[in-house]
């Protein structure tokens, strides 16, 4: 069961990303459910919904640094995530309304678990200021998904 009120900025929820070449290329589906950081929560008050922006979480290196965050493995283990390199991307992101239907639950969890918990705080910042930097020389995209 997906929670009715979206998860704060800095959760990692499980979620099926639709990457922006894939996008581009026609598809609608992503390949695969992955880690997703929520990074920002936009109310729509006239019509009561949420927007979320969700970034991925991959083992794929980024061909220039500045183009992601690493996930450091301490915060990666206390997520219960794998122990594999990984890294918060930051050129691009997903922005759907709360719940949408790519939200997956956690394998080998309590069912109906779809947030892995919260990334810390500093980390969080970080992130934030890679993604926005990004946007600033425009270096971003965005996939909007339906429900």
């Amino acid at each position: 069961m997906t929670p009715s009120a979206p998860p704060p900025p800095g959760s990692v929820i499980r979620y099926a990303y639709l990457w922006a070449d894939e996008n581009a290329a026609g598809r609608e589906e992503g390949r695969k459910d992955r880690p997703a950081l929520v990074l920002a929560l936009a109310v729509q008050v006239s019509e009561g919904h949420t927007q979320v922006l969700v970034l991925a979480i991959t083992h794929t290196p980024p061909a220039d640094p500045a183009d992601a965050v690493a996930f450091p493995m301490a915060e990666k283990r206390r997520l219960g995530l794998d122990d594999l390199p990984s890294w918060i991307v930051t050129t691009e992101g997903n922005a759907f309304v709360w719940p949408g239907p790519d939200i997956r639950p956690i394998p080998g969890r309590p069912p109906g678990t779809i947030i892995y918990g919260e990334v810390s705080c500093p980390l969080l910042r970080q992130i934030a200021q890679s993604y926005l930097a990004n946007r600033e020389r425009q270096r971003t995209r965005l996939v909007a998904r339906t429900s």
